[in-house]
């Protein structure tokens, strides 16, 4: 064969095969997807977080998912975004899945519990320690589907009007907080209140509420509460490890292929690590600005504070266990988690971290 021939041969054979290798892609359909989230537009890390997994799962698709993006109050209203979802009115939904505890007590503990996990031990528990396979079984219920996809890591206690020497103090005080914290603090004698982001603010100034739990240093001090509530407590026993979710409507979800599946949790993965991270980021610098140029006076909570949440909480998780067998099964499998897991960082990152910090004056 004469080499003009060849190449001439050879590039033909090449432009079959890239014509091989391309078609797949071209096949494919977009897939339309309406998202709905209860957070506000924007929001720094739970909003703005929510957006980003959008655009990824766009980009890693190559356009193929197409996301048409609501906020809080866009389309519906933030705590009605699960209902969008399982109707199948929309195909996606990024909440905490606590807000659903109504719907089921065990959704409870796929968002964050008092005395639960923290961001290293819960993701544990979802990869590994059947947590996953839990949380199938409770969504399933209502016809939806959910991966992990953000935490915002251990919650500051919160905002108040007034010092908190004591657990007395919390008794009669209006505070909003949401999910199993809210019941930890019915029993210390306050009245909860659950409330959407955006209706905080207005109800801490007017005194409608005396107190608030949000989130952190660089998301409350977005919310500006330091204007109506000064003392900003730590550590929050509420919230150890918040995890966020993204919820798929099941019929929807079970039609696509396992690659476009896969695509999603892995869009979902990602934005669970870079949440947190971005999360650790902000906080400290947030926390500086809050102290030295708003005056926000910071308080640890004390151990009698400490002590009575605990008792509280050992005596909502055996209200909880008497729910459901799923609920009793998904609380022995968190504990079960978090005395495995937790003895394992007992041993590793808390000692080592106070020795560091110790040694280093941080």
């Amino acid at each position: 064969m004469k080499r003009r021939d060849f190449i001439k041969s050879a590039g033909a054979g090449g432009a079959v095969a890239a014509t091989t290798l391309a078609a797949p892609a071209i096949a494919k359909e977009r897939i339309e997807m309406v998202m709905v989230t209860t957070w506000p537009r924007d929001f720094p890390g739970l909003g703005t977080g929510a957006q980003r997994l959008a655009k990824n799962l766009e980009l890693m698709s190559g356009g193929r998912f197409h996301v048409d993006y609501y906020a809080a109050n866009e389309r519906v209203k933030a705590f009605d975004s699960f209902d969008e979802v399982a109707s199948g009115n929309a195909q996606a939904y990024h909440a905490a899945d606590y807000y659903w505890k109504g719907k089921h007590k065990a959704f409870a503990f796929f968002g964050s519990v008092p005395f639960g996990l923290t961001v290293n031990e819960v993701n544990t528990w979802i990869d590994w320690g059947g947590g996953q396979e839990l949380w199938d079984e409770l969504t399933a219920e209502f016809g939806v589907k959910c991966f992990k996809a953000g935490n915002n890591g251990v919650q500051m206690g919160g905002w108040f009007r007034k010092e908190m020497n004591s657990a007395d103090d919390f008794k009669g005080l209006k505070m909003r907080i949401p999910g199993m914290g809210g019941d930890v603090l019915a029993k210390m004698g306050a009245s909860p209140v659950s409330l959407p982001g955006s209706q905080i603010y207005e109800n801490l100034v007017s005194g409608a509420i005396d107190a608030t739990e949000w989130v952190g240093p660089w998301n409350d001090s977005f919310m500006k509460f330091y204007e109506a509530a000064k003392y900003y407590y730590w550590p929050g026993f509420h919230e150890p490890g918040t995890m966020e979710s993204f919820g798929l409507n099941k019929a929807w979800f079970d039609k696509l292929s396992k690659s476009d599946q896969k695509m999603i949790e892995a869009a979902a993965a990602l934005e669970n690590n870079l949440l947190y991270s971005e999360y650790c980021w902000n906080n400290g610098s947030s926390m500086k600005k809050l102290v030295e140029e708003h005056g926000v006076l910071l308080r640890e909570f004390s151990d009698d504070i400490f002590d009575a949440a605990g008792e509280a909480t050992a005596e909502v998780f055996e209200e909880y266990r008497a729910d459901s067998n799923l609920t009793a099964r998904v609380l022995d499998s968190m504990l079960a988690s978090r005395k495995s897991v937790g003895s394992w960082m007992n041993l590793s990152e808390v000692p080592f971290i106070a020795q560091r910090n110790r040694v280093l004056g941080i």
